[in-house]
């Protein structure tokens, strides 16, 4: 992928609640998982969000880096709102009708063409650079697990640099 090693771009989204959302990544100092996926309410969409949300609540190693997760998919604010609500998401969920974050992220089209979006996920350090895509449409399970994997490597280097003679 031609941002893997290069800094994640900054976008600006309306929410699930109308105001805009800035991603600036880096900036908190905290790692990103950056989630496109193909549309708001459908199953494996459902499935995704809600496994990221249950890893927010309930996995030490989320809580313990303070990982941010970001959901986008080009579904209008309106959508978006019900199914945050609907699924209790506590993450931000993003509306991008125009495609701009898709671009930016060079997201193409999923399922050779047939879904609107790929399914997505970045991993991106506290620093703000990409580390690792993974872009697979149909399992959408594979997405939290890619995420828990870089963020055990993530604390494994802050360790390694911690115990490292200055």
């Amino acid at each position: 992928h031609p941002l893997v090693g290069k800094p994640a771009p900054a976008i600006s989204l309306p929410a699930a609640d109308g105001e805009t959302y800035t991603l600036t990544p880096g900036a908190k100092g905290v790692p990103v998982a950056l989630f496109f996926y193909p549309k708001s309410g459908s199953y494996g969409c459902t499935k995704e969000a809600c496994q990221f949300r249950d890893a927010l609540a309930e996995k030490d190693l989320f809580k313990r880096t303070k990982v941010e997760i970001v959901g986008v998919s080009s579904d209008a604010v309106d959508k978006q709102k019900t199914f945050v609500e609907k699924q209790k998401l506590t993450y931000p969920i993003l509306s991008d009708p125009d495609g701009e974050a898709r671009k930016a992220y060079h997201v193409g089209k999923g399922l050779f063409g047939l879904a609107e979006t790929a399914r997505v996920t970045f991993f991106i350090d506290s620093k703000g650079t990409v580390r690792d895509v993974l872009d697979t449409t149909l399992n959408y399970s594979a997405h939290v697990k890619f995420v828990s994997k870089w963020l055990d490597k993530l604390e494994a280097e802050e360790k390694k640099a911690a115990e490292a003679p200055a």
